[in-house]
């Protein structure tokens, strides 16, 4: 029997089996392809999108509304100043309006109790397109670039160089878990990831046979790196640390001789944008011909149409 995911939520990828993220994969490839050739479709047509901001956003937006909008649906941006989410209105009494009103709801913002429990009520999928916690659909749109420039993903290396404790390590990881890769978090000790969810990580690459590590040596970490990705130093609502994280962080800057410790000059570089150049990468890796940052801001799109997809259709 194939994969079904119809009515399914992702509020983090631990949610789902390495076959079901498999399945979301091939689509993504294959309606890149169709994008690609000119084929059109309106598989969502009649059907409507309830899109929640309480974050900025360029990628997550433009990539849910395109890859809806595209296929006949309705996307309905509502940002925080719109709707009463959490403010004169509970999440839970939001979640039970729009869950009668949407096919489905993605939710951007700040705290993943947020949106584990606009899914509990709302009766239709929703999808966590950021919490400070987790960032499953830029983890898709990941593993597809990595797919598409390195082919098999099992037994490739990343490395991730920055805060080991934020949405982007913490997702990477479990990707990384899902689909075999060897994972390492190239970090400061103070910026380490939790104990607790690496526990759970290095369980579930136990049964994909791969590694999770953690390191603040860059000797260690580097060497056979097929992918070095990294992120802003300081996240959405984090601004004030910024001076602290820079101090912290300055270490494990992504630059030239970075990339040549991997000994690999086919390890690419990668980051989820938006890139603070010159605090987390330099200019010339992100601009250089091992970065495949483009690439991986288009996939957004692709991996977000086949997540809603396999979840509606």
């Amino acid at each position: 029997m194939g994969v079904n995911l119809r009515g399914r939520s992702l509020l983090t990828l631990l949610d789902f089996e390495p076959e079901q993220v498999r399945h979301l994969l091939d689509i993504s490839h294959t309606v890149k392809a169709e994008r690609l050739t000119g084929q059109k479709h309106q598989r969502f047509q009649g059907m409507t999108l309830a899109m929640l901001f309480e974050k900025r956003s360029t990628r997550t937006r433009c990539a849910f509304e395109t890859a809806f909008g595209e296929e006949g649906g309705h996307p309905v941006f509502l940002s925080s100043s719109d709707i009463q989410l959490g403010a004169k209105e509970s999440i839970e009494d939001t979640a039970r309006v729009l869950g009668r009103m949407f096919d489905a709801i993605m939710f951007r913002g700040f705290s993943q109790e947020t949106v584990e429990t606009l899914s509990e009520y709302a009766g239709v999928p929703v999808y966590n397109a950021l919490t400070d916690r987790f960032h499953p659909t830029q983890v898709l749109a990941d593993i597809m670039t990595i797919e598409e420039k390195l082919g098999d993903t099992s037994g490739l290396n990343l490395v991730y160089a920055g805060d080991g404790r934020n949405n982007m390590a913490n997702s990477l990881m479990i990707g990384s878990a899902l689909v075999g890769m060897n994972c390492t978090i190239l970090a400061p000790k103070q910026l380490s990831p939790e104990e607790e969810l690496l526990a759970t990580v290095r369980r579930l690459a136990e049964d994909t046979g791969c590694e999770i590590r953690v390191t603040d040596d860059r000797r260690e970490a580097l060497p056979d790196a097929d992918i070095i990705y990294t992120d802003v130093w300081a996240s959405m609502g984090e601004e004030d640390r910024l001076k602290e994280r820079i101090e912290l962080l300055t270490p494990f800057r992504v630059d030239s001789e970075m990339m040549e410790q991997t000994g690999n000059p086919g390890c690419i570089f990668m980051h989820c944008l938006p890139a603070v150049k010159g605090n987390e990468v330099t200019v010339e890796v992100i601009e250089g011909p091992q970065s495949v940052v483009w690439d991986e801001a288009e996939n957004r799109k692709h991996t977000i149409k086949a997540l809603m997809i396999a979840t509606l259709l």
